[in-house]
């Protein structure tokens, strides 16, 4: 029998509850274990007395170690008290599984080096792309493969918003609403629209992808707050809609790796993906191309990755544990290749501007047919390195009559 301690009982709590509650005997049946919930750490035992196993609840976290439990099962989000707690688990030789990715962000290879000095296991599918699962097959299916490059949809919230404001030519304010009604936003979105869960995120997939430890503060990351209805009139216009992407890629000896707001065609893998849906597409230099996608958030969704760890851990009681590299990744702030840009300049000078980015750029096109606001200047633009495109647009910003200057690299594949 295999005794779990469930730490949170709020959405992902729940489901985990019911996945194993359900699962029960077709568990035993594939593995010859039987799964018993022995206590559920939460906050407030009153709020959760009508739930089915309000017998089980505890707020005492001595109570969880005083039992006998195998597998430690941590869904309480956010870094305090979570990190004591599993690093507690660790040293009393529990294997832990968590869907927290903050907390393997923040503290991912402390915490796996604590687990196989104790000769346990710390697995976190769930961390990266909810219900998609993508850490095992990275880890395991495509070991065959050095990994070029990743692009990925991680974050479900700004996917909706930018889903709706494509769709729906909703503003973002009156999108991030309508995502807050539905429950797909917090009440304080700004981990999601800022991008900062989606940087999490990609530090934990490239970390693993590229065996170098990628800190996620490292990574540029840009959110979706200044798109308006004006960025995805002219997306659409030219067959493209705008995602918050994730990018990584391996360049030599350092690492490139940014969050941002990105235009790519509509019929395209990414451009395809809609509303809360999750994407990730690896590239290997052995299996080429390759997409995950599914639901990146949710009760069961989640639950299911939680629940898929928990059968690795019974299963593979003896295989190696996961380690993060010591090497710290070089991280490169600039895409070094040459790409188009989608750029808009707010100005009353327009022809001077229209000189200016003329000279600057051999390769430029200036959308004089979609540009009905007079106070601007819309231009696709080809360069040979981000590098040079900033050093441009801060030339531009030294302009007394140049007042803002939006840009979306384009991702045609």
């Amino acid at each position: 029998m295999a005794s779990i301690a469930v730490l949170g009982y709020g959405t992902v709590g729940t489901g985990i509850t019911e996945l194993i509650t359900k699962n029960r005997e077709r568990f035993k049946k594939i593995t010859g274990e039987e799964l018993k919930i022995s206590s559920i750490l939460v906050r407030d035992i009153e709020k959760h007395r009508e739930k089915v196993y309000s017998n089980l609840l505890t707020n005492n976290i001595e109570d969880i170690f005083r039992k006998s439990v195998d597998i430690v099962v941590e869904v309480m989000g956010g870094i305090d008290p979570a990190y004591e707690y599993i690093k507690r688990a660790l040293k009393l030789k529990k294997h832990v599984v968590t869907a927290n990715k903050d907390l393997i962000a923040e503290h991912g290879k402390e915490l796996l080096d604590l687990a196989d000095k104790n000769g346990v296991t710390l697995n976190f599918e769930a961390s990266v792309g909810g219900g998609i699962p993508i850490l095992k097959p990275l880890m395991e299916c495509l070991i065959g493969n050095e990994i070029k490059n990743i692009k990925a949809i991680l974050n479900g919230t700004t996917n909706f918003i930018l889903t709706k404001m494509d769709k729906e030519d909703l503003s973002y304010e009156d999108a991030l609403k309508e995502a807050q009604q539905l429950g797909f936003a917090e009440a304080n979105p700004e981990s999601d629209v800022l991008g900062y869960d989606a940087a999490r995120k990609l530090s934990i997939l490239s970390t693993i992808a590229y065996n170098e430890k990628l800190n996620w503060r490292d990574i540029v990351t840009e959110g979706i707050t200044q798109i308006d209805k004006e960025d995805f009139k002219y997306a659409r216009a030219h067959g493209y809609n705008i995602k918050l992407l994730a990018i990584s890629s391996r360049e030599e000896d350092k690492i490139y790796a940014a969050v941002k707001p990105v235009m790519v065609k509509n019929n395209s893998q990414l451009g395809k993906v809609e509303n809360e849906l999750n994407a990730i597409v690896l590239e290997g230099d052995a299996v080429g191309k390759v997409l995950f996608t599914g639901k990146g958030a949710g009760m069961l969704p989640t639950a299911s990755s939680v629940f898929g760890d928990i059968t690795d851990i019974i299963q593979n009681k003896n295989k190696k544990v996961l380690r993060f590299n010591e090497k710290e990744a070089s991280v490169q702030k600039y895409w070094n290749n040459s790409s188009s840009w989608f750029v808009r300049i707010k100005t009353k000078a327009r022809i001077e501007v229209m000189c200016s980015i003329a000279g600057d750029f051999e390769n430029c096109h200036i959308f004089s047919k979609y540009a009905t606001n007079p106070g601007e200047v819309v231009a696709l633009v080809k360069c040979k390195s981000e590098d040079f495109l900033s050093s441009k647009i801060n030339k531009l910003l030294e302009l007394p009559y140049v007042h803002e200057i939006k840009r979306f690299s384009i991702i045609e594949n």
